[in-house]
């Protein structure tokens, strides 16, 4: 059996090299490959296409670099005619992944969106598009489901597989021996992003709000490094800033997430990794203005960190666009300080709200579903 994926950004990386992980353990025969990263490689998926080649985000990012984008779409056209894949699974990056279902329904792919279009929060007609488009949904939200049921297309939710994911592989005490801290340290994390847009735009932002004093001078600040993230230009920035800041590795984010204090971050899935380990966020979002203005138009929610959406009001700070400045991200990340009341009371929210992500076992279930798809 075979099956393609096509994941375009960093989190898909990761849901993708977990879902081929079990499919793997279910039945070790299927053939996987498509378009992802390192991830999903290490988990076995042949990669046609690395999606460190193609990482952009925002419509003018998107119009610059069409016609790499183009590009790719025909390669993975042409992998789809060559290989006859049993499946198609899309993971989240739509823009892309849609154009690519639209060719290969055209052969007679089966498709299955695995983190379909967010049409619960903006352009609501499109869950009625895809669902003429693919034959199976999974989502790993329970707010995502009923805009593409009242749709008419075949959605489920089976869980989130961050919750079986996001563990400390350290004990406390070993996570700060290992990063250098002490238990008097306060440890504050600066978490920008892997994408370049996001890094220019908010990592200059997170600079400046560590250069403001704190109220505690045992504060310690550290930014784990994204895969894929050009680790010398960030330590460019770092170096120029001023300001004293430790570079760790991705692959030990969820240790340092254990210890610290707080973080400032971009809004995306490392917001849910971190509530997953009580870690209270300044969640940011900032585009270019030409996107900003373009995405008023068209997204309509109170929120837009995930925790929040969960629980449908704000139970950590959300700073947007303009309200993005080093005095802001400052101020509230000073209200987050362990022993403070109002990180608490962060806390006790996010596990409430981490309780809405379902049962242990998500990928599994994804993976079982995903074969059964592919077979009938």
């Amino acid at each position: 059996m075979k099956i393609m994926f096509s994941a375009g950004e960093a989190s898909g990386d990761v849901h993708g090299a977990s879902l081929a992980r079990e499919i793997k353990k279910i039945a070790p025969e299927t053939e996987l490959f498509g378009f992802g990263g390192d991830e999903m490689k290490s988990a076995g998926v042949r990669l046609v296409k690395n999606f460190k080649e193609y990482n952009v985000m925002g419509v003018v990012e998107v119009v610059k670099n069409l016609r790499r984008i183009l590009s790719l779409l025909d390669t993975l056209t042409e992998t789809i005619q060559k290989e006859k894949p049993d499946l198609l699974v899309l993971i989240d990056y739509p823009d892309f992944n849609w154009r690519l279902a639209k060719r290969a329904k055209k052969f007679g792919v089966k498709i299955l969106s695995y983190i379909p279009p967010s049409a619960w929060a903006w352009r609501k007609g499109r869950a009625k598009d895809c669902a003429k488009i693919a034959d199976e949904f999974i989502a790993i939200f329970p707010f995502e489901l009923p805009v593409y049921e009242q749709a008419g297309a075949k959605i489920s939710f089976l869980g989130n597989p961050l919750v079986d994911k996001v563990k400390p592989e350290r004990s406390s005490e070993d996570a700060r021996k290992f990063f250098g801290v002490s238990p008097e340290d306060h440890v504050i994390l600066l978490m920008p992003g892997s994408r370049k847009q996001e890094i220019k735009l908010l990592l200059p932002e997170m600079l400046g709000a560590a250069k403001i004093p704190a109220n505690n001078e045992s504060t310690k600040f550290f930014l784990p490094v994204a895969d894929g993230v050009d680790r010398e230009n960030l330590e460019k920035q770092i170096s120029e800033s001023g300001v004293k800041i430790t570079l760790t590795n991705s692959a030990d984010r969820y240790d340092l997430m254990s210890i610290a204090d707080a973080a400032a971050a971009t809004s995306g899935t490392v917001i849910l990794e971190a509530a997953l380990l009580n870690l209270p966020c300044v969640v940011l979002y900032k585009m270019a203005k030409l996107n900003y203005f373009i995405g008023k138009l068209l997204v309509h929610i109170d929120f837009f960190s995930l925790p929040n959406i969960l629980m449908q009001r704000e139970i950590q700070p959300e700073l947007l666009q303009d309200e993005v400045t080093p005095e802001k991200i400052s101020e509230e990340i000073s209200k987050l300080y362990r022993g403070r009341p109002e990180r608490e009371k962060v806390v006790e929210d996010l596990k409430a709200a981490c309780k809405k992500l379902g049962e242990p076992g998500a990928a599994a279930r994804v993976a079982k579903k995903i074969l059964e798809v592919a077979e009938n």
